[in-house]
């Protein structure tokens, strides 16, 4: 192997040279706790009030409607399990859709085993919610809508702005897993009726590590992370300074170049899904075909199993993913995949490719004349596809 194509930043992100830079004093030089109350701790404390302003101005949120975490699963967590909590006098009926992150799937279950009810909602063949799907499952006793902002497998953008809306004429608090959107799509908590927003630095070109969760002010939200009296006594644990600087930055550059990273990627993108489709035979793309994040590329090959697939790019130095990093290693094809209608021997042969600005096409185009000959060689070895070309279905 003499190259490296990498092409899963869905899991994670190169970190730029800037947040890097941005980082590296508060090991060394500000690296005192900034809850300290001594001259020295002020410059680490001063880092953290700079981030916090960079990250909310992302999202126009306010800076004290932020709070520091560890990341999107912290967040989603936080968010869910606190409203849950907050509000249960009003009612424990949780709406969330078939297709989120395990990170709010599994604390939606962990809720229903104490009590909560969860409804969740199906999604169509893109997979996009239906509105009125949502709107019928509304009750009185709905305390929360929580409805990831683009899907972190198939890249499918929902109306977040729409479901906002809803939420609030019902009086219902609003949540999205913005994980993947922050810092790659336009966002607006006001415009969109956003009440609690999750995101995490290192899906932008930050460090792994830090993510906030943005709170509306005036509502109700318990900690979930009982100690120290940090973010305003509502998430203990003596702040990742380094950390959080760098998420700043990262926020800063996003806003910066959002507009031009996003058309040069729509652009690599739409080339990518060209040709594949175009060149590979039963194959099909994953996904809304437009309403989709500018980096992402999903596809499933018929009569192949994805982890040869990526055993075989590996082998070529070609980084992808069947799907979600979370999952990686699971046996059962993915949830989202399944959602969509997909059986499960087509849902076993998906490839994920995610793109960043460093993505040439040149490496695109390697990438996919080295695909179609793994797709051939695979399906050479597979009696399914073998039956098929013989009785021609």
């Amino acid at each position: 192997m003499n190259r490296q194509i990498y092409l899963d930043n869905a899991a994670t992100t190169k970190i730029n040279e800037e947040v890097l830079n941005a980082m590296l004093p508060h090991f060394t030089q500000t690296y005192a706790n900034p809850s300290a109350i001594y001259t020295f701790a002020g410059e680490a404390k001063k880092a953290v009030d700079t981030a916090r302003t960079q990250t909310a101005a992302l999202i126009n949120a306010a800076p004290e409607e932020l709070y520091f975490t560890s990341g999107g699963t912290e967040s989603d967590n936080w968010a869910i399990k606190a409203v849950a909590e907050a509000y249960r006098e009003k009612g424990r009926h949780i709406i969330t859709t078939k297709i989120e992150h395990h990170a709010v799937l599994h604390t939606c279950q962990y809720l229903e085993k104490q009590g909560c009810e969860v409804t969740y909602l199906d999604v169509d063949e893109t997979g996009a919610i239906s509105l009125d799907a949502l709107q019928s499952a509304i009750r009185p006793d709905t305390v929360l809508i929580s409805v990831m902002t683009a899907n972190n497998e198939i890249g499918t953008i929902e109306p977040i702005a729409q479901i906002g809306a809803i939420a609030h004429e019902h009086g219902v608090l609003f949540h999205t897993d913005a994980v993947q959107a922050y810092g790659h799509l336009a966002l607006d908590v006001e415009a969109m009726h956003i009440d609690l927003l999750s995101a995490s630095a290192h899906k932008l070109n930050g460090p792994k590590g830090v993510g906030f969760l943005y709170v509306r002010k005036g509502i109700k939200l318990p900690p979930l992370l009982h100690g120290g009296a940090q973010e305003r006594n509502r998430r203990a644990g003596t702040l990742n300074v380094a950390g959080i600087a760098g998420f700043g930055k990262a926020a800063e550059l996003a806003a910066a170049h959002m507009e031009e990273k996003a058309a040069r990627e729509t652009a690599l993108r739409d080339h990518l899904i060209t040709r594949i489709l175009s060149e590979i035979p039963y194959c099909r793309l994953n996904g809304h075909p437009t309403d989709r994040l500018s980096n992402n590329a999903n596809f499933c090959f018929r009569f192949i199993e994805g982890e040869s697939l990526l055993i075989l790019l590996d082998q070529l130095g070609i980084c992808a993913s069947s799907g979600s990093a979370c999952t990686s290693g699971a046996l059962e094809p993915s949830h989202v995949l399944l959602a969509i209608g997909l059986p499960h021997e087509i849902a076993h042969g998906s490839l994920r490719l995610t793109l960043s600005d460093e993505t040439t096409q040149e490496e695109l185009d390697f990438v996919v004349d080295e695909l179609k000959k793994i797709v051939d060689r695979l399906r050479v070895m597979s009696p399914l596809y073998e039956d098929f070309m013989k009785n021609g279905r």
